[in-house]
């Protein structure tokens, strides 16, 4: 079906409300806009389903919500289980609550027990519920660190991680089986107090979960010790207020400061451009209140929870952000040597990453003889060698990637900001207690394992023509790679279409290629937004050669990419 008649389907339909065909029809005489509303369905990438809210096949609205509600529904059914149930947690975006009791709705009316938070929950803990009620599934409705005008479905399985493949596409087929609205119940919402099988989530499950989290600390004699560390914590108006601030709490700090601004939850995200920890702009509040009360440690999480960002006090009283890679060396190194210094480090241990975070905690991880396996991009696939490994013997003790992601612990399967706030704060305030600041221990650590560099080029290009332009660019440059790159030859192309590495990853449109002084980069379409990534990564002994050669690199990979367009 084209998506002009998908569009007049929808203004037609008896199925859909007079709100929904209002919108549509002042779109009428925009035909790149209709298009693009209709061209294709919300398809399942690395996040989930993630689209702009509005009316539409390719939006977020509640009808493309009831309709993979209403797939996974079948496909529940169809597994057989006694008692099936689904758990249901929702961020502070636009629409998530409805969201959420839209799918609550549909779930019910097909004999589906429900456990739904009452209010708004860190996304982490919707995978840490999964498994604690023993569901079937769970659902989360955000987007994460999108802009304000996106909404998101995450659909969880039993191990508490999101769905991978097969479940994946057994669950896209279902979905894509549904062409008639008609058969959705509950499609407008209905009284979900009406069904016996539903069950609110609160406070219990909220304690269980964070004790579980304070079970993680490693140094809590470094907490006393370092009393008068200081933390300054935005939620970016989103759902890490309560949790974080409760853990923090609740392990010994005295002194954290919430920017008030950004304290309260708001899907308009007033107060940033992106609401990204990502994004430097994200910091402005938090950092001008830190200079002021001379604060030692920076925090800023994503609306649903899941990511953190940092910025660290250096000796000058400067602070300096640090990158995903950054922090990930910092946590990854501060567990390691915990756990060494406890002797309660395994010989089964290993640590998880994937191919475009840098290969710095690698080296560490190595130095103390952990196994390091790397694995695709998305945290969907670390919790699914978490799970793997974990049932051949090995024991889990660290997990990344780049984009501000972390895991400790193997009770959550989807990386964790309240787990990673709490062990930041921690090793922070470790670090306080020997004299040091956490830019030091991280310039010690360069200098022990050499000065390793990364950065993110992200090409955006939005609609039908961007995403056909991005397919073109990973063809020319899968079919004719460059050989060599700022005066480096390129020893090896991984097509992670094709390739097979140490442990079996499932295809993805991802090429890898590494220089013969091992430096690499990497391009992938992202599978949240409308744009290309391209990771580059390099390492010398030399922090000056180090950032002379990124730079090298950086203008000659944007060459490539310009010619490739």
């Amino acid at each position: 079906m084209d998506y002009r008649k998908r569009y007049e389907d929808w203004i037609s339909g008896e199925n859909f409300d007079d709100d929904t065909k209002k919108e549509l029809i002042e779109i009428s005489n925009d035909e790149k806009e209709i298009e693009d509303r209709f061209y294709k369905d919300l398809h399942f990438g690395t996040g989930g389903l993630r689209g702009v809210i509005g009316a539409g096949t390719n939006r977020m609205n509640k009808y493309t919500v009831a309709r993979a509600t209403k797939g996974l529904a079948n496909y529940i059914i169809k597994q057989n289980e006694k008692e099936p149930s689904v758990v249901i947690a929702h961020d502070s975006r636009h629409f998530s609550k409805e969201f959420a009791e839209e799918a609550a709705g549909v779930l019910l009316s097909s004999g589906i027990k429900v456990y739904l938070f009452e209010d708004l929950r860190p996304t982490p803990e919707l995978s840490f519920a999964v498994r604690q009620t023993k569901s079937t599934a769970g659902i989360v409705i955000t987007a994460s660190h999108n802009p304000p005008e996106y909404n998101g479905y995450k659909v969880y399985w039993k191990d508490g991680g999101q769905i991978v493949s097969p479940i994946a596409e057994e669950l896209m087929e279902e979905i894509n089986n549904i062409t008639d609205f008609s058969e959705i119940k509950c499609l407008d919402g209905c009284a979900l107090e009406s069904f016996d099988n539903l069950h609110y989530l609160g406070e219990e499950m909220d304690k269980i979960y964070i004790d579980k989290v304070k079970s993680l600390s490693l140094n809590p004699e470094a907490i006393r010790e370092a009393a008068d560390l200081k933390i300054v914590y935005t939620p970016l108006h989103g759902s890490g207020n309560m949790p974080v601030r409760r853990v923090l709490k609740e392990v010994g700090f005295e002194n954290v400061y919430v920017v008030p601004e950004q304290e309260k939850p708001d899907g308009s995200f007033p107060t940033v451009k992106y609401p990204n920890p990502e994004e430097v702009e994200s910091f402005n509040l938090a950092l001008g209140m830190a200079k002021k009360m001379d604060a030692d440690l920076i925090l800023a999480t994503d609306p649903d929870c899941d990511r953190v960002g940092v910025i660290v006090k250096k000796d000058n009283a400067d602070y300096l952000k640090l990158t995903g890679n950054q922090t990930g060396i910092l946590l990854g190194h501060y567990i390691f040597d915990s756990l060494k210094e406890k002797g309660l480090l395994k010989k089964e241990s290993f640590m998880i990453d994937t191919i475009v975070t840098g290969r710095m905690t690698e080296r560490i991880a190595k130095s103390f003889g952990i196994e390091v396996v790397s694995t695709l991009t998305g945290f969907k696939y670390i919790a699914q060698q978490i799970k793997e490994q974990e049932e051949g013997g090995k024991h889990f003790v660290f997990g990344y990637e780049e984009s501000y992601g972390y895991l400790a612990g193997n009770f959550v399967r989807d990386k964790d900001a309240v787990i990673a706030s709490m062990l930041i704060s921690e090793m922070a305030a470790y670090y306080k207690s020997k004299g040091m600041t956490l830019y030091d221990a991280l310039t010690e650590l360069y200098e022990r394992y050499g000065y390793h560099r990364e950065e993110l080029i992200s090409l955006v290009i939005k609609g039908k023509e961007g995403a056909e332009k991005i397919g073109r660019i990973m063809d020319k440059m899968r079919n004719k790679p460059p050989k060599t790159a700022a005066g480096l030859a390129i020893s090896e192309v991984r097509d992670y279409m094709i390739y097979e590495g140490p442990i079996k990853l499932p295809k993805d449109n991802v090429l890898y290629f590494v220089f013969e002084d091992g430096s690499w980069f990497a391009m992938r379409p992202s599978g949240t937004e409308p744009k290309l990534k391209i990771y580059i990564g390099v390492a010398d002994s030399s922090q000056g050669v180090a950032e002379n050669k990124m730079k090298l690199l950086i203008d000659e990979i944007k060459g490539f990419l310009g010619a490739a367009r």
